[in-house]
């Protein structure tokens, strides 16, 4: 599972070193790298065999809805097959680089079964934001009560 966060940078071929804590997870029988699509103003980081679960799921999914066309097509349409070179890093396409904002300061932030990948001044925008907004919501609170947090 990942877990925690990670503070690098990213250098200016768009390259990005993954913590040794996460590489130790990409690696499986589809290869060594990652699927990166593009979610809330940031990066979600998927090993292969995740990615495969999520197109499977996305195809069996009976609603075919306009919003859940666009989704599937912006979702894996924007999707790029990011294999890890030989010294642990993955090389973000400039699209993507360009959709997160990556530009020098990220962070990698584990989230179970996969991670996502943040400009740094986004990610601490978001954690003000849980802080100032969301902490300050009841029915947020008790959703997180719920969890025996």
């Amino acid at each position: 599972m990942f877990r925690g966060s990670s503070y690098h940078t990213i250098d200016s071929k768009g390259r990005i070193i993954i913590p040794a804590r996460f590489r130790d997870l990409v690696s499986g029988a589809d290869g060594e790298g990652l699927m990166l699509s593009k979610m809330d103003g940031s990066l979600v980081a998927y090993p292969y065999d995740k990615w495969n679960e999520i197109e499977d799921r996305i195809l069996r999914l009976a609603e075919k809805s306009a919003a859940m066309r666009r989704f599937r097509r912006v979702f894996i349409g924007g999707s790029s097959d990011c294999p890890l070179d030989k010294n642990g890093r993955i090389l973000v396409p400039p699209s993507l680089r360009e959709y997160g904002n990556l530009e020098k300061d990220i962070v990698l932030v584990g989230v179970l079964d996969h991670f996502e990948i943040w400009a740094r001044d986004k990610w601490d925008a978001e954690n003000r934001r849980l802080e100032e907004e969301d902490l300050q919501n009841e029915e947020v609170l008790n959703e997180i009560a719920k969890l025996g947090l």
